[in-house]
């Protein structure tokens, strides 16, 4: 058996107080700072049924490092630690969160109901411990089963019929195992030897009988059938003849423990290693520690407020938080990526908004990955503004780059024009043209400089635009020129002033263009990825919902060969509705609410695009 580390001390995670239940505030802590997913299995029995051990072997700890805290009074309690175990899958190395019952055989029935159904809320696979055979007795202690569509809802819309809602258990409620300690039977039926699992579902076929220990023991066996879709059971020998040993379990040595039970032992942990998913609750959503944190303090105050723990909104509430995050996670990627990819000034807009499109691409993937039940795309309606946002200031510094890393090369390149300029070299005959030499090999030398970025032009119009009144002057003072040569050259330089003015708003508004060309391929790539998403989400509900109604049919072809006609109608009855359901689902388009999201999203970029656009109307268009 794969074995962890040493495991911290066994702490309470919900604990009873006056009849209240609390949630330890060091317990939730643990499982906030646990961002991987969990598996979570929860062992529920009575009293001394011997669950810490089976716990203590999936924990693979050794003598004297038992993990269960052993109930002195008759205050029921689940117990949290964690180990670090290698899972058949996922292929790495997962939490496994261990919650245990002990059902105290003194404790407040009710309390006792709402921890098993806490259980069953918060486990992906629930492990029920009892001792000799699964009969009338065994099931008669597994009651808790019956209670539960009376203290658990699937969805927050009122329910006119308990069995309404109870049809959505099976949809996801944990895998089941039952493991039946001290087993002293022959595995066999009718004269034939059966395995584990047959002796299981041989035990949950419905009994003919108006007994009324016969008729609660089959709301047992159906509930158990209807609501667990996947069952498993493991039968243990007695763990040793010794009785004076068996009070001490926990503490035996394997050389100590009988031969057979160790190898069931062994079975029974290999087989939740290899099997024990993830705890998910529907629609694939995975569950990681800290989400569960949130489900276990959100499951409890519903309880103390006297309502009935509802997975539909409790998944509300754990959306709201964790879209939340995402927002900001995908935000955080978006800039972190921008600074890491940017070399600034880019030598083209062109080249800035294609780095951008990348980082937004991922950034929205980091979004939908770790998003869940944005309803009408809130969530994604602000990443919206916010990359938006961020892009712009990356634009921004992109411009201020450009024009200090341009303006600092004009210096350089100019500076023994101004010299020239100041010392009077141009008041001489034919210092126009002169000064014109030596202002092209400025421009020349300029225009040979790299990556100058976005602004290049619009700095060089800027200093040339600076020289002006002084190029006037040596104009005018050149006793070279006539007057005619000094008109024609000053109409030459106001037709060279008016090209480049031409050519610097051609630049500006192609730049436009290809912002908002850039406004509409990030509104592409938000429907893009969300249609995919939603894709996914609607294929994950009907593999889903095909699994249930599988379920559903096998169970109701069993009652009606076992004889129950009325519970197999009944059955036919949740079987029709979920066809249909099926069928509703598997038409519906995701058109409507990507419309909706569409009509948001271009108001948003109609806003933020809006000064391009006023700006491109005052654009002179090139004859």
């Amino acid at each position: 058996m794969s074995t962890g580390p040493k495991m911290m001390a066994p702490i309470c995670l919900v604990e009873n107080q006056d009849n209240r239940l609390k949630v330890n505030s060091n317990a939730i802590n643990i499982l906030e700072r646990t961002s991987q997913h969990v598996v979570v299995v929860a062992i529920v029995g009575l009293y001394r049924t011997g669950k810490s051990y089976l716990m203590n072997r999936l924990a693979g700890q050794n003598r004297g490092h038992s993990i269960l805290i052993t109930p002195v009074s008759n205050t029921p309690e689940i117990v949290m630690s964690f180990v670090i175990i290698h899972l058949k899958h996922p292929k790495h190395l997962t939490d496994l969160c261990s919650l245990t019952n002990p059902v105290s055989k003194y404790g407040d029935p009710t309390n006792d109901s709402w921890i098993f159904a806490l259980a069953v809320l918060l486990s992906s696979t629930f492990v029920y411990n009892s001792m000799g055979t699964i009969n009338h007795q065994a099931l008669d202690q597994l009651h808790y089963v019956a209670e539960l569509s009376e203290r658990i809802r699937a969805k927050s819309s009122p329910q006119t019929d308990d069995l309404k809602d109870s049809a959505e258990f099976a949809g996801f409620f944990p895998d089941f195992v039952w493991t039946v300690r001290d087993f002293t039977l022959e595995l066999e039926l009718d004269g034939h030897p059966i395995t584990e699992d047959e002796y299981l579902e041989n035990a949950l076929k419905l009994i003919k009988g108006n007994n009324p220990q016969i008729q609660n023991s089959n709301m047992t066996r159906e509930c158990i059938r209807r609501f667990f879709v996947k069952r498993k059971c493991f039968v243990f020998d007695r763990p040793t003849s010794d009785r004076k040993l068996l009070l001490h379990i926990d503490q035996l040595s394997e050389d100590q423990l009988d031969s057979s039970f160790r190898v069931q032992s062994e079975k029974f942990c290999n087989y939740i290693f290899n099997n024990a998913k993830t705890k998910n609750l529907r629609e694939g959503i995975m569950i990681t520690g800290n989400w569960l944190a949130t489900l276990v303090v959100t499951y409890v105050d519903a309880i103390n407020s006297g309502a009935v723990p509802c997975l539909e909104n409790a998944v509300t509430t754990l959306a709201q938080r964790e879209n939340s995050a995402a927002v900001q996670k995908a935000a955080n990627h978006y800039r972190e990526q921008m600074a890491q990819r940017l070399r600034l000034p880019t030598d083209t807009l062109q080249e800035l908004l294609d780095v951008h499109a990348a980082c937004e691409k991922e950034a929205i993937a980091v979004f939908m990955e770790l998003s869940f039940k944005d309803e009408n795309q809130e969530f994604q309606k602000e990443l919206v503004i916010i990359i938006e946002k961020k892009k712009e200031d990356f634009l921004l510094q992109n411009e201020e780059a450009s024009i200090k890393y341009c303006k600092s090369k004009l210096e350089h390149f100019s500076e023994p024009l101004m010299k020239s300029i100041s010392g009077g070299n141009f008041s001489v005959p034919g210092g126009y043209n002169l000064y014109l030499e030596a202002k092209k090999k400025v421009e020349c030398a300029y225009n040979q400089v790299p990556r100058k970025g976005v602004k290049a032009n619009e700095v060089l119009q800027g200093f040339l635009q600076s020289l002006v009144p002084m190029e006037d002057s040596i104009l005018q003072s050149d006793k070279a020129l006539t007057a005619g040569e000094k008109a024609i050259a000053e109409e030459q330089a106001k037709k060279e002033a008016a090209e480049k003015e031409q050519e610097l708003l051609r630049q500006k508004q192609k730049e436009q263009e290809q912002r908002l060309e850039a406004q509409e391929r990030s509104h592409q790539e938000h429907i893009h990825q969300l249609k995919e998403k939603m894709e996914k989400e609607k294929e994950d509900f009907l593999r889903e919902q095909d699994r249930v109604l599988e379920h559903k049919m096998r169970v109701q072809r069993e009652m009606l060969i076992e004889g129950f006609e009325k519970k197999s109608e009944e059955l036919n009855k949740e079987i029709k509705q979920l066809k249909a359901e099926i069928e509703r689902k598997k038409e519906e388009e995701p058109s409507g609410l990507l419309g909706f999201f569409a009509t948001i999203g271009k108001t948003v970029i109609d806003v933020v695009t809006l000064p391009f656009k006023l700006a491109k109307c005052f654009i002179p268009q090139n004859r």
